[in-house]
C-alpha cells in the first residue's frame, strides 16, 4: 500500500470517528412536556396576592392552612385546576377526622341549616385573576413542589 492511500483512508477513518450527529429533537420534546406550560414567575406573583396570606408566601403552610408542596407534587395539572376553581374545603373538628364522609355530610347539612361551619378556601371559579393565570399559578407551585424554584422570587 502507498502512502497516500494509507493517509487517506486514516483521514476517512478519523473524519468518519470525529463526526457526531446528534438528534436534540426527542430530547427537546421531553423536556417541554415535563415543564408546564406557564410562567412561573406570573404565578408567583398570583400566589403571593391569593394564596400566600393563608398558605404562606413559600406555600409551605401555616397554622391556618396547609402546606401546598406535597399536595401538588402528587397531582397533574388538570386536577389541580379542578381544585383550586371549585374546591370548597371543610373545616371538620378533629375528633371528627376518622369518619370523614359521614363527618363532611353532616357538616354540609349543618352549614346549609345554618347552624355551623365555615368555608376556609374560597373556590377561586369567578375571579378572572386567578382564572386567566391558572397554568400560572400551577407552573409556580409545581417548581417548589419538584424543588427547580426556591421560596424567593423567580426571575421575570
Amino acid at each position: 500500500m502507498s502512502k497516500l492511500s494509507i493517509v487517506a483512508i486514516a483521514a476517512a477513518l478519523l473524519s468518519a470517528c470525529a463526526v457526531e450527529v446528534q438528534n436534540l429533537q426527542p430530547a427537546q420534546e421531553l423536556a417541554r412536556q415535563a415543564k408546564p406550560p406557564g410562567s412561573v414567575y406570573t404565578g408567583w406573583r398570583v400566589f403571593q396576592d391569593k394564596c400566600a396570606r393563608c398558605h404562606g408566601p413559600a406555600a409551605t403552610g401555616t397554622a391556618g392552612a396547609p402546606d401546598l408542596l406535597p399536595r401538588v407534587q402528587q397531582m397533574g395539572s388538570r386536577r389541580f385546576v379542578g381544585l383550586v376553581l371549585q374546591r370548597y374545603d371543610w373545616n371538620l373538628p378533629a375528633a371528627q377526622a376518622g369518619s370523614e364522609g359521614a363527618a363532611r355530610d353532616a357538616l354540609i347539612e349543618a352549614v346549609l341549616q345554618r347552624q355551623a361551619g365555615a368555608l376556609s378556601m374560597p373556590a377561586w371559579q369567578g375571579n378572572p385573576e386567578v382564572n386567566a393565570h391558572i397554568a400560572d399559578l400551577y407552573a409556580y407551585l409545581s417548581a417548589r413542589a419538584q424543588g427547580t424554584q426556591g421560596p424567593e422570587r423567580p426571575l421575570p
